[in-house]
């Protein structure tokens, strides 16, 4: 058994692109509509990793309060910089143990975001 996928319901489908496309480094490899709903599957292109964005106006919106998603990164600092660059706030960049060193950012749909530096 393995963790397929995360899906995401949208408020603005453009903005939700880039910020996965940017902060998160993931890349669109499907999108359609199917009826009134607009899809796009991210993925980091290895297959581990896998986002699926809906936006459709008849469902109930997510509001990103009580949990939190997770990247692995080589270039923590460059990311938070980028962050701060692009105006989105993140948070200081924490170090509590040897182990341990990352951030937090918040998607456009209130989803926050963890960039952990590769130890």
């Amino acid at each position: 058994m393995y963790f397929r996928q995360l899906t995401i319901i949208v408020k603005d489908m453009e903005k939700s692109i880039e910020f996965y496309e940017t902060i998160t480094e993931l890349k669109i490899s499907r999108r359609f509509k199917d009826g009134s709903a607009e899809i796009a599957f991210m993925t980091n292109g290895k297959g581990e990793t896998e986002i699926e964005l809906v936006c459709t106006p008849q469902m109930q919106k997510f509001e990103g309060k009580g949990f939190f998603i997770c990247f692995v990164t080589d270039k923590l600092d460059a990311m938070h910089e980028l962050a701060q660059t692009k105006g989105l706030n993140p948070s200081d960049i924490r170090n509590p143990d040897a182990e341990s060193r990352y951030f937090y950012v918040y998607d456009p749909n209130g989803v926050s975001v963890q960039l952990k530096q590769k130890m």
